[in-house]
């Protein structure tokens, strides 16, 4: 359909390219631009009214074109002119509410984004009378432009709306939608599952009187586009929705696990696509279920999935179901060893998954998410694990020597970092237990691990993550074992080539780095940690993307966190910077455990972990027992570096 087409965020076309010149005239001149928008939509909506009364047939097109302007800068006209575009809108809308929408479909599409765009700032009654336009269009003989608006807009409106509201509509919209849903194109699709899971979740109750009937046509049309990535995930969204929703949860897990084992136990009579994409699905019905349903699960699908494992050469089939395993191991614990009746057995399969995945003859593909399977056999079955560290160790480094993908041997790093904190505070027998291992291209594993490590440290990605390698090398360096000073590793970069470098110049002139001794470059990287912290407190710092930002969350902590560190250095702000700064990380963590935190990880300990203190006491104590060792070390910092730790021990 040529106007969902148009609609999409991915398609480029005249439209887009002049939303684009709204928002840079916005960002170029602020709140002057914004009103000059706002006047320029005013004029042109007079100007429509003007053309309808002459009896032009085309006067809606000036109207819809002003919405879709308006629409474009949203996210700024509510920042800034919340009022006036408030006021503006209940009056076009209620106009428009009165055309036809066989006449104007396109005008009445529009508007139901904008509605949807403006909520927060239109008259309730208005936005009330809106949603039941938008529901009753979907249950109406009305034009696709209309339907595919109404559902744009619903996606958007059902979570922000009342229960009060959308309550007396749901179980319509919900047969709407799925009568929608049967006639979806392939442009459609989407949308209407996306809108799907909206009213399922806006639906509480209620959707569990019509699970039964919603459920298997979902999973239909998960099966007919399992092999498509975005419309299988859509559809598998939309079954997580029903699952769980009130009541539906039980009743949901019976009528779908026994399908899945059937294509589990015989995986390769299934179509393409459809054994990973079971596996996919396991793994959501195994995230929050209660443990009886994880029982029963596992009794159906857990050694099908290990036998999937084992035996498959598909990479997404054993991606899949090393993600399965793991979502296994975090809801069943310590209890999923006696399922099975023989403990023994079961751990041993569980360890036969393991060492296939850390083959060095396994493609790196389809060993992607070992390390977040090997997180879980050391989280929940620790006490089983432990006589196996020395096989687990030197099966991971002789993973990361054959590894092809950077974010695979990081992975990797990070359990052996876990490791460090599992046999602390006796890191000396780790250290020992990696000398007794081959390094490739080093005199042992010691030497080759730390030269990975320190090489790839800020490459390390996800606040967990970064916080369990970064406790794991202050670890090691407070350990002093004297065989960490004897390895060099990579230090400074001292030339870079400048221009585009290609392969072949790469090679004739290489960048050139300095070489420092471990124990240094551990510090140094200690020190970056609190340089990081204290440049993403400063004002101006817009990189959304690290995973260092949490830090600056919170309220009224962010002024001090701000205020300490750009302090003048004999204000002495070392100590209340990163007293402020604690607090922000604390209340961003709390934060995370809510929304955005890892289910996988966010059981571990080393979560309660503050990372600022912990920096904090480990330099100062670092200074204390050892004071020439650490002004030797601290000479040879950067001048940020230097400063860095200076605030936290002067």
């Amino acid at each position: 359909m040529r106007y969902v087409a148009d609609e999409d965020d991915a398609t480029y076309s005249c439209r887009v390219s002049g939303a684009l010149l709204l928002e840079e005239i916005v960002n170029a001149y602020d709140e002057e631009g914004i009103t000059a928008i706002l006047e320029g939509a005013q004029r042109h909506l007079f100007e429509s009214n003007q053309s309808r009364s002459a009896g032009s047939p085309y006067w809606w097109k000036l109207s819809e074109a002003s919405l879709f302007a308006l629409v474009s800068i949203s996210e700024q006209l509510l920042e800034v002119q919340a009022s006036s575009i408030g006021n503006l809108l209940d009056q076009i809308l209620i106009e428009d509410m009165g055309r036809g929408v066989h006449e104007y479909p396109f005008l009445h599409a529009r508007a139901f984004a904008a509605v949807a765009s403006f909520a927060s700032v239109i008259n309730q009654r208005i936005c009330e009378q809106f949603i039941g336009a938008t529901i009753h269009a979907l249950a109406s003989d009305v034009p696709p432009p209309v339907k595919v608006g109404a559902c744009s807009a619903l996606a958007k409106l059902l979570p922000e709306s009342s229960k009060e509201i959308i309550q007396p509509h749901i179980m319509s919209l919900l047969q709407s939608l799925t009568d929608l849903l049967k006639n979806a194109s392939d442009e459609t699709l989407h949308l209407v599952l996306e809108t799907l899971q909206a009213a399922v979740k806006a639906g509480h109750g209620l959707s569990a009187s019509v699970e039964p009937i919603l459920s298997p046509i979902i999973l239909n049309v998960w099966v007919q586009h399992v092999s498509d990535p975005f419309i299988s995930i859509d559809a598998l969204e939309v079954l997580e929705a029903i699952k769980n929703a009130p009541g539906c949860m039980h009743p949901f897990i019976s009528r779908v696990v026994p399908s899945i084992r059937s294509i589990l136990e015989k995986p390769q009579l299934q179509s393409e696509g459809l054994v990973a994409g079971s596996l996919d699905l396991l793994t959501m019905i195994l995230k929050n279920a209660p443990s009886d349903l994880v029982k029963a699960v596992f009794d159906m699908c857990f050694h099908p999935s290990i036998q999937i494992l084992l035996e498959s050469q598909d990479h997404g089939e054993m991606q899949n179901a090393t993600e399965c395993l793991a979502a296994f191991l975090s809801s069943g614990k310590q209890d999923l060893l006696g399922w099975g009746g023989d403990p023994g057995l079961t751990m041993k399969r569980l360890l036969d998954a393991a060492n296939r995945l850390l083959d060095p003859d396994v493609e790196s593909s389809g060993s992607l998410f070992v390390g977040s399977y090997i997180l879980q056999l050391i989280l929940n079955l620790q006490s089983q694990m432990v006589p196996h560290i020395p096989e687990l160790v030197t099966a991971i480094v002789r993973r990361m020597q054959s590894c092809e993908i950077s974010g695979l041997k990081s992975s990797l790093l990070v359990i052996l970092a876990r490791l460090v904190h599992l046999c602390a505070p006796n890191v000396d027998w780790f250290i020992t237990l990696l000398l007794a291992v081959p390094g490739k291209g080093h005199d042992n594993a010691l030497s080759y691990v730390m030269s990975e490590w320190t090489r790839q440290q800020g490459e390390i990605q996800g606040a967990y993550q970064i916080k369990v390698t970064t406790t794991a090398l202050a670890l090691l360096l407070s350990s002093r074992n004297l065989e960490l000073a004897k390895i060099n590793v990579q230090g400074y970069l001292i030339k870079s080539n400048a221009g585009i470098t290609t392969r072949s110049k790469s090679k004739i002139s290489p960048d050139q780095w300095t070489v420092i001794p471990l124990p240094v470059k551990i510090f140094a990287l200690l020190s970056d940690t609190l340089v990081e912290i204290q440049e993403q407190a400063l004002p101006g710092d817009d990189d959304d993307d690290s995973d260092w930002e949490e830090v600056l969350y919170g309220s009224g902590e962010i002024s001090e966190v701000v205020h300490s560190a750009t302090a003048p250095s004999n204000a002495r702000p070392s100590i209340e910077h990163l007293d402020a700064m604690a607090r922000v990380f604390n209340k961003r963590d709390d934060d995370d455990d809510d929304d955005n935190e890892d289910d996988l990880v966010k059981s571990d300990p080393l979560n309660e972990i503050n990372l600022v203190d912990y920096l904090r006491s480990f330099f100062l104590q670092f200074a204390e027992s050892d004071k020439l060792l650490f002004e030797h070390i601290c000479q040879s910092l950067t001048y940020e570096q230097r400063k860095a730790v200076e605030n936290v021990v002067s």
